[in-house]
C-alpha cells in the first residue's frame, strides 16, 4: 500500500546490542527469495525464512520466528508448561501436508516464558525457545531482525503477518496447508484501546494491526508468529501474534505482543550471539494522539458490557478468554488466543 508509506515515512537506525550483535545485524531480516508479496495469498517458498512451525504429536499448533541460530521467539500462551517433551520446531517449511525439501527440524532444550505473563489479561505474551542444536542459515532459513526499545509505529504503518492458522474462525487452512501471508496496517494503541473497550485491555506491551473493515487478520493457529515491517533493506519484527475477537471481525484488529518492550528481557536470556535489534522510527504526525473513544463510538459501537464465562474454552495448550457481551454491535464477543 504505497499510500501508507506516503503517510508514514520511516527512518531506520541499526542498533548493535551485546556480544555478537554485529554478526546478527549482518544477516538478520534478509529474505533473498522474497521478490513478490500479495496479501492474503500463499507465500512463495523462502519469502519468510524466519518463520517457524511448532509441533507436538497432534501436529502444528503455533508459529514462531527464528532470531538467531539457536533461539526462536513465540507466544507464552502456546505453552501450558515448560516441558519440552515431544516438541519439534520446523524451519524452512512451506507446506504442512506435503514434502518440504528445504526444511529442518529441531528439538527444544528450554522453554522460557516471560515471568510476568498473565493468562487473564494476555499481557507479556512472549516466550523464547532454545533449540537443542544450532541451525545453519540458508536462503530458506534466516533470522529476523527485532524492533529495538524506543521504536515508534504510527497508525497505518504497513506490516505483514504470516502463519498456517485458520482462514476464518473454525475453518482450517485447506491442504496442502501452504504458509499464508497478509498485509495489515498498524492500529494505534489509543484507537485499539477504544475498539476493545469492555472486551479486553490493551497495554503498552501490545501492538495492534488490522483493517477496521475486517476481512484480513491472523487467526487460531497463527499464535506466536511474527508481525513484520520492511522500512528499508531488512525486515523487522514488531509483534508476536497473541489474541483477538474471533478472526477478521470489523473494528477488532489483531493484538500482538510488542517486541520492542522486551529487548532487555531477550538480551538477559541470550548470553551470546545476540539477535539483531533495529530502531524503527515513524516520522510525520502520529494521528493516534488525537483519537478519542467518543469520536469512534458513532460508527464502531464498542460500548459493550462483558463478563468472563466460567467455562473457559481451550485453544492449543492454553485457555482462551471467553466473554459474553451485551451491546448493539453484537450479542457475543469471544476473545481468543490465536
Amino acid at each position: 500500500m504505497d499510500s501508507w508509506w506516503a503517510l508514514c515515512a520511516v527512518v531506520v537506525a541499526l542498533t548493535c546490542i551485546g556480544k555478537g550483535g554485529h554478526a546478527q545485524l549482518d544477516v538478520c531480516g534478509t529474505a533473498p527469495l522474497n521478490t513478490k508479496i500479495v496479501g492474503g495469498h500463499n507465500a512463495v517458498a523462502g519469502s519468510w525464512p524466519w518463520q517457524a512451525s511448532l509441533h507436538r504429536s497432534s501436529g502444528h499448533f503455533c508459529g514462531g520466528s527464528l532470531i538467531n541460530k539457536d533461539w526462536v521467539l513465540t507466544a507464552a500462551h502456546c505453552f501450558a508448561s515448560t516441558s519440552t517433551s515431544g516438541l519439534l520446531v520446523y524451519l524452512g517449511r512451506q507446506n504442512q501436508k506435503s514434502f518440504n525439501p528445504n526444511e529442518v527440524s529441531q528439538t527444544v532444550s528450554q522453554i522460557i516464558r516471560h515471568p510476568n505473563y498473565n493468562r487473564e489479561t494476555n499481557d507479556n505474551d512472549i516466550c523464547l525457545l532454545k533449540l537443542s542444536s544450532s541451525v545453519t542459515f540458508t536462503n530458506y532459513i534466516q533470522p529476523v531482525c527485532l524492533t529495538a526499545g524506543g521504536s515508534t509505529y504510527y497508525n497505518g504503518t504497513t506490516s505483514w503477518v504470516t502463519g498456517w492458522g485458520n482462514t476464518n474462525s473454525g475453518v482450517s487452512l485447506p491442504s496442502p496447508q501452504t504458509l499464508q501471508e497478509v498485509e495489515l496496517p498498524v492500529v494505534g494503541n489509543r484507537k485499539c484501546t477504544c475498539l476493545y473497550a469492555g472486551v479486553g485491555s490493551i497495554t503498552s506491551n501490545m501492538i495492534c494491526a488490522g483493517l477496521l473493515a475486517g476481512g484480513k487478520d491472523s487467526c487460531q493457529g497463527d499464535s506466536g508468529g511474527p508481525l513484520v515491517s520492511k522500512p528499508g533493506l531488512v525486515w523487522i519484527q514488531s509483534g508476536v501474534v497473541s489474541f483477538g475477537v474471533s478472526c477478521a471481525r470489523p473494528n477488532f484488529p489483531g493484538v500482538y505482543a510488542r517486541v520492542s518492550q522486551y529487548q532487555a528481557w531477550i538480551k538477559s536470556q541470550i548470553s551470546t550471539d545476540q539477535p539483531g535489534f533495529v530502531t524503527f522510527s515513524s516520522s510525520g504526525n502520529n494521528s493516534d494522539l488525537t483519537v478519542t473513544c467518543a469520536a469512534l463510538s458513532g460508527t464502531v459501537l464498542r460500548r459493550l458490557t462483558c463478563q468472563r464465562d466460567p467455562l473457559l474454552s481451550m485453544k492449543v495448550a492454553a485457555p482462551s478468554c471467553r466473554l459474553t457481551c451485551k451491546g448493539s454491535y453484537q450479542n457475543e464477543a469471544i476473545l481468543l488466543h490465536r
